[in-house]
C-alpha cells in the first residue's frame, strides 16, 4: 500500500546531477553501494530485532525502501526525499513493497512526524547531500524511539573531495566529514556507538583508481584515509 504525501513545496537541497540522478538507476549502484552497505550493517546489527516502523531518509528511487521491505518486514516504511520528481518516480517500486509505505517530500533537517516515530533511521550515501548535518543528525535522534537503531552508511570527505567526485556529482563540499568526524558527531548527539558498531570498508569505486592497482596485485595501503563508514548507533533507552 502507497500513501503519497502531495506536498510539493519548494525544499532547498543541493541537486544531483544528470550523471548522478542515472548512475541511482545503475547496477553498480544497486549491487555494489547500496546492497553490499546493507549487507555490511546487518553484520553489525543484534539478530532477530524487529523494527515495526522504519524511516528511509533519502529514498531516491525507491529502491532503498524495497530492500528494507524485504530484508526487515515492517509494518510501515516512510520514505523521505527532498527532490519531488525522484518521490514521484519511487512510488512504482514501493508500490510492490508488503509494508504500509509512505512517501514524504521534506528535508531530512525537519522531518514533520512527532518524537519516537519510528524503532529504525536508514540513512545511506545521504549525510553527504545535507548542508546542515548537525540539524540532520538531532531529527534522527528526536524521530527515534528510545533502543531504536540508526544505520548510517556514509562516504567521507576524502572520497567527496577528489577530482571525480567533484567532477561527476554535486554536493555542499563544506559539510562534508572524515570518518572520525561522523562518528564523533553521532556520539556528541547522543547515539550510543561501540566501536565494534563502525566498520570502515574500502571498497574498489571509493578509492581514486578504481581499484585498479588491487587488481594487479598490488594490497591497498594499511595508513591510509578512510573513504567509507557504516555504522549501527541505538538510542539510549
Amino acid at each position: 500500500m502507497n500513501k503519497s504525501i502531495e506536498n510539493y513545496r519548494h525544499i532547498p537541497f543541493v541537486e544531483e546531477t544528470g550523471f548522478g540522478l542515472w548512475f541511482l538507476d545503475t547496477d553498480t549502484w544497486y549491487i555494489h553501494v547500496l546492497t553490499r552497505a546493507l549487507n555490511d550493517l546487518q553484520r553489525l546489527m543484534e539478530p532477530g530485532r524487529v523494527y515495526k516502523d522504519i524511516l528511509d531518509v533519502g529514498c531516491g528511487r525507491g529502491k532503498s525502501s524495497r530492500l528494507l521491505d524485504e530484508r526487515f518486514h515492517p509494518q510501515s516504511i516512510t520514505a523521505l526525499e527532498p527532490d519531488a520528481q525522484l518521490l514521484r518516480t519511487a512510488s512504482s517500486i514501493t508500490a510492490r513493497c508488503k509494508s504500509k509505505i509512505t512517501l514524504l517530500h521534506a528535508s531530512a533537517t525537519e522531518i514533520p512526524v512527532p518524537n519516537n516515530s519510528f524503532d529504525m533511521v536508514f540513512c545511506h550515501q545521504t549525510f553527504h547531500h545535507i548542508a546542515d548535518q548537525e540539524s540532520a543528525i538531532r531529527e534522527f535522534y528526536r524521530v527515534l524511539r528510545p533502543g531504536g537503531v540508526l544505520l548510517f552508511a556514509e562516504s567521507t570527505k576524502r572520497y567527496i573531495h577528489s577530482w571525480m567526485i567533484r567532477y561527476l556529482f554535486r554536493h555542499p563540499m563544506e559539510s562534508q566529514k572524515t570518518a572520525n568526524e561522523y562518528i564523533a558527531l553521532i556520539r556528541q548527539t547522543g547515539f550510543d556507538l561501540p566501536p565494534h558498531k563502525i566498520s570502515l570498508p574500502y571498497l574498489w569505486w571509493s578509492r581514486g583508481d578504481l581499484g585498479a592497482l588491487e587488481w594487479l596485485g598490488f594490497k591497498p595501503s594499511v595508513k591510509r584515509e578512510e573513504t567509507l563508514v557504516n555504522a549501527v548507533a541505538t538510542r539510549p533507552q
